[in-house]
Formats: structure tokens, C-alpha cells, sequence
């Protein structure tokens, strides 16, 4: 969902400041402007005095734009370190017995957890990503099917055997996964 809030907001503010710079770059060459904008040209000024002013004798107005601005900023700033969050898991805490625990690397794991998804009858490729919490992982699986493989039968073979493993093999108590199928394409059967 991240991804998605990313790009819309990406996409949001290149087009506002598109918008913006192509009616100044208009309006600075002189070029017809909407009636409603504010800016004419190179000897106009973007805020009257007029306008500036108009406001200031309402107390509620200073209060509202700090606020605003504000959100604007906390938005901003939850957007810039929304940024620098790992989608996977680095490392698995594994309980190794004696109170301590081990670190598992997350990448190995995935690796192992692709191989051995692969390796079940109707899987052509698979990918796996870790997230979550070290001590609470989850697995994202997408399994690209051979045209003959049966769905259920590869859905319920990959939570029986590969992810029970790596549940097992990790001492953890649950590895929720999320599987997509989907399909190899295929050339249909002639028959004769």
C-alpha cells in the first residue's frame, strides 16, 4: 500500500508543479492567462497589498495557515522517512534454547524457503520477501504455476511442506503467508 500512496503522491505533486511553472512560464512570456490568475507578467506581483491584507483583521486567519502549513510539514516529513523503510525483513530471531537467541539473515531464508517452494511438482519459478517483525516474520510467495499444476493441491503442498519447514526450522510459533498464483502462459492443445 506504501508503494501505491508513493506514487500517487508523486504523481500529484509533479503534476501540480507542472501546472504551476507552464502558467508562470506563460504568464512571465506574456502569453494569455485564466482570468482568475493572479500573476500577469514581469511587472506584477503575485500578492497585492490588497490581498495580503485582507485578512488580517480576522483572528481566526494566522492560526489556520500555521496549522495548515504544519500539516503540510508533518505530511512532508512522514512522506520523507516513509521512504527509508525496508519493505524486507532483514533478520529472523530464531530462539536457539538457551535464552539467548541466534539472528538468522532473512535473505537466507527466503532463499530457502524459494528453493524448496520450486522444487513442489506443477512450480515453474517462485519468489519470496520476508516482513514484519524479526521475532514475527511473514512471507510474501508468488508462484508462477506450469500450465498442468493444480492450484489447491500446490497451495496446500507449499503451507504443508515449505513453510511448515521454515516455520519449524526457525522455532517460530505462526509464519502467516501471503501466496499469489499465477498461471505460465501457454500455447492451447490441438486436438485432432
Amino acid at each position: 500500500m506504501l508503494r501505491g500512496v508513493n506514487r500517487v503522491l508523486i504523481g500529484l505533486a509533479g503534476l501540480v508543479l507542472v501546472l504551476l511553472g507552464g502558467a508562470v512560464l506563460a504568464a512571465g512570456l506574456g502569453l494569455p492567462v485564466p482570468s482568475w490568475w493572479p500573476w500577469r507578467g514581469a511587472g506584477t506581483v503575485l500578492l497585492s497589498e490588497s490581498r495580503r491584507q485582507r485578512w488580517e483583521d480576522h483572528g481566526w486567519w494566522w492560526p489556520v495557515v500555521i496549522a495548515a502549513l504544519a500539516v503540510a510539514v508533518l505530511l512532508a516529513l512522514w512522506w520523507l522517512l516513509a521512504q527509508f523503510r525496508r519493505s524486507r525483513l532483514a533478520e529472523v530471531l530464531v530462539d536457539s534454547g538457551d535464552g539467548e537467541g541466534a539472528l538468522l539473515r532473512g535473505r537466507a531464508m527466503e532463499a530457502v524457503l524459494e528453493r524448496e517452494a520450486e522444487g513442489l511438482d506443477g512450480v515453474s519459478r517462485t519468489q519470496v520477501v520476508l516482513h514484519g517483525r524479526r521475532t514475527a516474520p511473514a512471507a510474501r510467495v508468488r508462484l508462477l504455476l506450469e500450465p498442468f499444476a493444480s492450484p489447491g493441491e500446490t497451495l496446500h503442498r507449499l503451507s504443508a511442506e515449505a513453510l511448515a519447514h521454515a516455520r519449524d526450522s526457525a522455532g517460530l510459533a505462526s509464519l502467516p503467508a501471503e501466496v499469489r498464483l499465477r498461471a505460465q502462459r501457454h500455447r492451447a492443445k490441438r486436438v485432432t
